[in-house]
């Protein structure tokens, strides 16, 4: 009785050891690449946002606890500091050690095609002392196209546009001060534009999160979103084609 109790034990243990071993082994290791921009429209794009916009993708999917990512942005500074711990002036034992970098296994690279933002004046404007405070309102909608690439075959694994739309409200008031000088004042907070990446790159994150890692029925909501992405593309190209 003793031996069989101990077999299954053992039999357990092995499982679990088994179980948990597939689930850490189940998480891609994934690098996220600066974007770049196709979409001459979106004049924001500029300096390092193509660097910024992959740091706001590498968080979302470390927020899911899916992914294993391997941070390259500040690699620089991972590999001083293991020279710095290899260098004798640091306490033995305390540094990092060499030849742990985990390496990624899927390239995460994204590029803005589309971006498109209309500003409308909704009126109600109200006059007063020589001031006039109107309303605004501008929508915003991006697109940007995913690839995972299989860092050892450089294979395209996965593809996907995603989009993001946003709308937003603003104030301007503008008129003349009681000491004759001419002023305006534009407030805005949030940007249609940064909204819009926002979502984008949320949507990125929940695809990429059900393509690559769930791989269940999640997969129909986005392969819909994509047919009616594709349609609208067709109707436009139509349309302008006459």
């Amino acid at each position: 009785m003793k031996r069989a109790a101990l077999i299954h034990a053992s039999a357990v243990l092995a499982l679990t050891f088994s179980a948990g071993a597939l689930a850490q082994g189940g998480r891609p290791s994934v690098a996220v690449i600066d974007f770049t921009n196709d979409g001459a429209a979106a004049s924001w794009f500029h300096g390092d946002v193509g660097h910024q916009l992959a740091g706001v993708l590498s968080n979302e999917l470390t927020s899911t606890g899916d992914f294993n990512v391997v941070e390259r942005q500040k690699v620089n500074a991972v590999l001083a500091e293991q020279d710095f711990a290899n260098s004798g002036r640091v306490r033995r034992g305390t540094g990092p050690k060499t030849g742990n970098i985990t390496g990624a296994q899927y390239l995460i690279t994204g590029t803005v095609t589309s971006y498109t933002e209309n500003t409308a004046d909704t009126g109600g404007g109200v006059s007063f002392a020589g001031f006039h405070v109107g309303g605004g309102k501008s929508e915003a909608y991006v697109a940007i196209d995913l690839r995972v690439v299989d860092a050892e075959t450089s294979e395209v694994v996965f593809s996907r546009t995603v989009e993001g739309r946003s709308t937003d409200s603003n104030v301007d008031v503008g008129g003349s001060t009681w000491y004759g000088l001419g002023g305006d004042f534009h407030h805005a907070r949030n940007t249609p534009a940064s909204k819009a990446v926002r979502a984008a790159l949320v949507e990125a994150s929940n695809y990429l999160d059900c393509a690559m890692v769930k791989r269940n029925g999640c997969m129909s909501s986005f392969d819909a979103k994509e047919q009616r992405r594709r349609s609208s593309d067709a109707n436009a190209l139509n349309l302008d084609g006459g």
